[in-house]
């Protein structure tokens, strides 16, 4: 077999796992989310950045704010879902370099002294994180329901501090019966790869 991963782990992070609609009223306990941070920020990233920041909505007063700003079908599960998160990128990011990247802190100047440079690397390296922790979130044993039908603007002004820019709402718990749709076809390799 061409992978090392046990058969068993391979599913239950890719074959069998997917975009999850429905989830049981079991909690999400802080413990997991940070067992599941714990594992995924070792994930690779370009200069060893750090942008990605997870808002956990908990309240049921923040839960109700953050549902008004979900596309109309995103509103029930994400009103039911035992936990939700916004994932978003701190623009800022670069602050951290000197400490995530000690044998090289002038990367921090050099690469991204200017804006839109921090804003390109912060959207790209905070999507890669993002996809890390929807595969935690596998790997603890849950299903997350990645969503970006919401308004931006407004989940960004009514959940995030500082300057951060919303990438995806997830919805996380143990998946109900009725939790998925029928999965869909996926591209073959042959369609994909390109050898030169």
């Amino acid at each position: 077999m061409s992978l090392v991963l046990d058969p068993a782990a391979q599913d239950l992070l890719f074959r069998e796992a997917r975009t999850a609609n429905a989830f049981t009223d079991e909690p999400v306990t802080d413990e997991q989310v940070q067992a599941i941070y714990d594992l995924v920020k070792y994930g690779p990233t370009a200069f060893n950045q750090s942008p990605l920041r997870i808002t956990l909505v908990r309240s049921a007063e923040a839960r109700e704010r953050l549902v008004q700003h979900m596309a109309e079908g995103n509103q029930p599960k994400t009103a039911a879902a035992p936990l939700v998160a916004i994932l978003s990128a701190d623009n800022e990011f670069h602050e951290e370099l000197p400490a995530l990247l000690p044998h090289f802190p002038q990367a921090k100047d050099l690469f991204f002294a200017e804006r839109p440079a921090r804003e390109g690397a912060a959207a790209l390296n905070a999507a890669l994180q993002a996809a890390y922790f929807i595969i935690g979130v596998r790997a603890a044993g849950l299903a997350a329901g990645p969503m970006t039908g919401f308004d931006f603007a407004g989940v960004q002004k009514e959940f995030l501090d500082g300057d951060h820019t919303p990438l995806m709402v997830v919805n996380i718990g143990r998946p109900a019966e009725n939790a998925w749709f029928p999965r869909s076809p996926r591209l073959e390799a042959d369609q994909v790869i390109t050898t030169v």
